[in-house]
């Protein structure tokens, strides 16, 4: 083996150390396995079958790791099921990222997997620096072969490196710095808000170089699929920020981040009413996907509040008036039924609402006579569909058309309706200020950018009738958010559960939205249950710090 990579085993667990490129590959293929044939070689018997051996795997993982470590991206390559795209890539790796140092830690197999901590120098036009993250790999018996082999995928290299277009890369930013700062010239950063890591990510491409910024050099993933979707993963030397100014709130932004932690798969937006100004977003786990804007989720009963308003501006329901709320209602085949079976015997359609009863909104759906009015309804007065143009990305939800059964579920924010809590605050918003805002986390006279406008504005019996059933679920003895909003101040607040049943989930996902004062939020938990369980407290403790 060449000077300068070391095998050893420390406390148990292998480790390689290596720096520069291009060792003698044969020499440490031989260095490692002892020239056994158990790894990466042929031998004259029949392929063998079954399961990888517990042996096999730490041989395996061993023979891959120490090849990639030392640069020899060829047997690396040999080492896994996909030798065409594995060896390049490895290659690429190092070259691309400009590595000049590289330790590989494997960790103890759990099964077939190896999880492994590489710790790298980065070095580029002589500045150097230390880099660290973690990994793991698959092993599998090849099908041909029947040798143990690594099971080929770019994010073994690295977790970030989800598709083939990815790369990762040091060199100049492809974008200027930025220092974003919350509504009160506070400094976000993604260390103190973890979640805005992929917001502040977007908003530096967007906007680093309009606001002054000048780039630095760093290590980033170079997603391949515009600057926009690119990460920040080291930063080498650090550019000349240019400040940028936000609609967060740090306050509620750090409430949001501590509330939706408690949870594995959590988000939650909270939105002004009056201007439509982003006061927080975020997201469990904080991984880089902001699930909080880009989600696609049924929403389950909080969309009631967009059918409320359907029914309400057709005259066919009035919040004071008895409505039918029976156990169990059909339509087009698709029986709908209330939770536990419950009937509200000569209620009123505000307390059907505040009670959540499924069945009083689907008696009325052959009286609306228009199978594409929810989906109208959704779009003309609450801005659903526009195109939003919030400052980074953004899905504005949908309302397919929709007919039979599948239209009598979506009245209920079931079957084909999409959306995320960006959307459920921005809805809920709509409702407290009767007039559609669109959502943003950057003013549009930054870029000259438009926002979008909705058709018409709630008529105004809609929107006091509206507010009012929030009301009642909010603090009405028998409405569903009663117990949650208690703990939430304000001098006027209003919400609106919702649990949507997921195919393969054995528990519902938890909805949950609400405002109190100038303040709206909404939160979805995966799994969570009903409303209050989950994704009312979350909404409840962004709402107290607003």
């Amino acid at each position: 083996m060449r000077s300068g990579v070391k095998v050893a085993v420390v406390g148990g667990v292998f480790v390689v150390v290596a720096s520069g490129v291009g060792y003698g590959g044969y020499n440490l293929w031989t260095g490692i396995t002892g020239g056994s044939d158990g790894v990466g070689t042929r031998s004259d018997s029949a392929p063998k079958t079954g399961p990888v051996t517990p042996e096999e795997v730490t041989r395996t993982a061993q023979h891959f790791l120490s090849a990639w470590a030392s640069g020899e991206s060829d047997l690396a390559g040999q080492a896994t099921d996909n030798p065409a795209d594995a060896q390049p890539s490895v290659l690429n790796f190092r070259e691309a990222a400009k590595l000049s140092a590289l330790t590989i830690t494997p960790g103890p197999a759990a099964g077939t997997t190896v999880p492994f901590t590489v710790k790298a120098t980065v070095t580029y036009q002589g500045v150097s620096k230390p880099w660290t993250y973690t990994s793991q790999l698959t092993v599998v018996r090849g099908a041909t072969t029947g040798r143990p082999l690594v099971d080929w995928k770019p994010a073994v290299l690295h977790p970030k490196l989800t598709s083939k277009s990815a790369t990762i890369r040091t060199g100049a930013a492809t974008s200027g710095e930025i220092e974003a700062v919350d509504r009160e010239g506070r400094v976000l950063t993604a260390q103190k808000y973890p979640s805005l890591g992929p917001v502040l990510d977007q908003l530096r491409a967007r906007y680093g170089s309009t606001v002054g910024g000048e780039p630095g050099i760093e290590t980033y993933l170079d997603s391949g699929a515009g600057e926009d979707r690119n990460t920040t993963l080291l930063t080498l030397v650090k550019g000349k920020p240019g400040k940028l100014e936000t609609t967060i709130d740090a306050e509620v932004q750090a409430a949001a981040e501590k509330a939706v932690a408690r949870y594995g798969t959590a988000s939650v937006v909270a939105v002004q009413p009056s201007t439509g100004a982003v006061r927080a977003v975020a997201n469990s786990p904080a991984n880089g996907f902001n699930a909080a804007f880009e989600g696609k989720k049924m929403p389950g009963s909080t969309m009631k509040i967009v059918t409320a308003a359907l029914l309400l501006e057709k005259g066919l329901v009035k919040a004071d008036q008895t409505a039918e709320c029976p156990p169990t209602a059909m339509y087009y085949g698709r029986t709908i039924k209330n939770l536990d079976g419950f009937s509200l015997d000569g209620a009123t359609f505000g307390k059907s609402f505040a009670r959540s009863c499924n069945t009083a909104f689907i008696k009325k759906i052959d009286d609306v006579g228009d199978d594409s009015a929810l989906g109208k309804e959704a779009k003309e007065v609450f801005g659903i569909g526009l195109d939003w143009k919030t400052g980074i990305r953004s899905v504005d939800g949908s309302v397919p058309d929709a007919t039979g059964g599948e239209a009598a579920a979506q009245y209920i924010g079931q079957g084909t309706v999409q959306m995320n809590p960006l959307n459920m605050a921005s809805i809920t918003a709509t409702a407290k200020n009767g007039t559609f805002r669109q959502p943003y986390l950057i003013a549009k006279d930054v870029d000259a950018r438009a926002f979008a406008t909705a058709e018409r504005t709630l008529p105004s019996s809609v929107a006091r009738q509206l507010r009012a059933m929030m009301r009642l679920t909010a603090t009405a003895g028998y409405g569903t958010a009663t117990g949650v909003m208690s703990t939430v101040g304000g001098s006027d607040k209003g919400a609106k559960t919702g649990s949507a049943e997921v195919d393969g989930q054995t528990t519902s996902d938890s909805w949950f939205t609400a405002f109190s004062d100038d303040l709206a939020a909404a939160s979805f938990v995966e799994g969570g249950g009903h409303g209050v369980d989950a994704a009312g407290p979350i909404v409840a403790k962004v709402l107290n710090a607003g």
